[in-house]
């Protein structure tokens, strides 16, 4: 087995390790028998089922909230479930502000529409599209947006709750999954559960085989590098200076990363970049943090901090400078951004030999148009760059979205079934919103006809996706 194949058992063997020491100290201060410190044994116990729906989305980010909405307009009663305070993942907790490969049909272009209407009658921030094939949008403006979604839709939703365990019955079928939150430890029941974690968590906590990183790699977690995005304020000059917009030669991460060091700090990603948001707010994007597993909580959270850290590092160095002077961090995203997670095995598969090919497939859910975008693995490198591949559009199968070890488990994101090359094409946002519209209405016709959805047609769900299209289309 490849090395970045990992057993569920030793998955979660440091979180029960964690657990347990903390559940011994606890003992030790009441006085009563020592327990073992390397694990600790729960008692069985009933969890009380909160709900049962058609379809439950774990994960609110872009892939989950238009898997979500198609669902819900395919028919089904729909459930989404999110870790974080907001809907919208890296768009919003992850504070992205750039959306990437958005040149598709269906939620993403209804997405730029409404979110230009929203723009126009409350008189927010506009930032129309740059291109279909990428734009910028306001932070807060998408989460209320989103959260309007899901409000006119009458899809549920959990925030600040994390799926911990998920319920399987002898036949390997996924039943629903179990939370913990404030609300206690829940269950949730559903016909199918889509995974857009982007991290691919409920996949492994259900037992699925998954890869992370590149297995050709040589270092100790051969992923690519995290990065957190900041909120800044300046002269709204200055900061048109330093984007592509006001440059004349492509070369303002260049002259941006010159700054940085001039103000005494040299950045560990060496083309920080610069979204100018309008007026004297951008978002930037300067810092990377190599070789910290996406599976690990204690390595994100010290990431978390180097990460903070420099960014305000940056900062201040850039205070020192006259032109500079009135920087402000004003805010740092709430989440570390993750670009390399776990891929979960599907009953199809995304590779680099369909990247250079240009692959056509017969259930194709979209085509990804994005270049291969590979961010140093190596602190050395610092940048990022395509290793010499040039990729051709190609289209992601519906098989790659269908977990191959379970019945009734659906991934939609960067968690999807592919190798590392063609991953860092098709991880991108844009991509993400179309294989939520698949796998939206797969899972809902899967629940109407009492079916697995490797056992619904796609030229069926491609016929209802394109009618839903239709009827949003305005």
């Amino acid at each position: 087995m490849d090395s970045n194949l990992f057993d569920r058992r030793a998955m979660l063997a440091g979180t029960a390790a964690l657990v347990g020491a903390s559940t011994v100290q606890s003992v030790h201060a009441q006085g009563v028998t020592e327990a073992p410190t390397d694990f600790v044994s729960e008692p069985e116990r009933k969890t009380t089922v909160t709900r049962r729906c058609d379809v439950l989305v774990c994960g609110g980010g872009p892939a989950g909230v238009s898997a979500a909405i198609a669902a819900a307009r395919a028919g089904a009663s729909v459930h989404i479930l999110e870790c974080h305070g907001c809907l919208g993942g890296v768009w919003t907790s992850g504070m992205l502000s750039y959306v990437i490969d958005a040149d598709k049909p269906g939620f993403n272009t209804e997405l730029i529409r409404r979110l230009d209407e929203v723009n126009t009658q409350y008189g927010h921030v506009a930032m129309r599209p740059q291109s279909w094939l990428s734009y910028m949008y306001d932070v807060e403006t998408m989460k209320w947006v989103l959260e309007t979604y899901v409000t006119e839709l009458n899809i549920g939703v959990q925030l600040h709750t994390r799926v911990v365990a998920v319920e399987l019955d002898n036949a390997k079928r996924v039943r629903g999954v179990i939370t913990e939150s404030k609300s206690g430890r829940e269950a949730w029941l559903a016909d199918v559960v889509i995974d857009t974690t982007g991290d691919g968590d409920v996949g492994a906590l259900a037992g699925c085989q998954f890869e992370i990183g590149d297995s050709a790699g040589d270092d100790g977690c051969p992923c690519q590098p995290m990065s957190l995005m900041g909120v800044i304020s300046a002269p709204p000059e200055l900061l048109r200076e330093f984007t592509r917009a006001g440059s004349s030669d492509g070369n303002h991460k260049d002259r941006f990363r010159a700054e940085i060091e001039r103000g005494g700090f040299k950045p560990s990603y060496t083309k920080p970049t610069v979204f100018h948001m309008g007026g004297s707010i951008a978002t930037v994007m300067m810092n990377h943090e190599y070789g910290v597993r996406p599976d690990s909580a204690s390595e994100i959270t010290a990431a978390t901090f180097r990460a903070r850290n420099e960014l305000n590092n940056i900062i201040r160095g850039l205070r020192t400078l006259p032109e500079w002077k009135d920087i402000r961090l004003v805010t740092t995203s709430e989440k570390i951004g993750v670009r390399d997670g776990r891929r979960l095995k599907g009953r199809g598969v995304v590779t680099k030999a369909d990247v250079v090919a240009g692959r056509r497939v017969s259930d194709s859910v979209c085509t990804s148009d994005f270049c291969v975008d590979i961010h140093a693995i190596k602190k050395s490198d610092g940048g990022y760059g395509n290793r010499g591949i040039r990729a051709k559009p190609f289209e992601i199968p519906m098989g790659a979205m269908i977990a191959a070890e379970v019945d009734n488990l659906m991934m939609a994101g960067r968690c999807i079934s592919g190798d590392f090359i063609a991953h860092s094409s098709y991880r991108v946002t844009g991509n993400a919103v179309a294989m939520g519209e698949y796998a939206g209405v797969t899972a809902a016709k899967a629940s109407q006809a009492n079916v697995a959805p490797h056992e619904v047609a796609y030229r069926d769900v491609d016929q209802k996706v394109n009618q839903i299209r239709t009827e949003h289309d305005s």
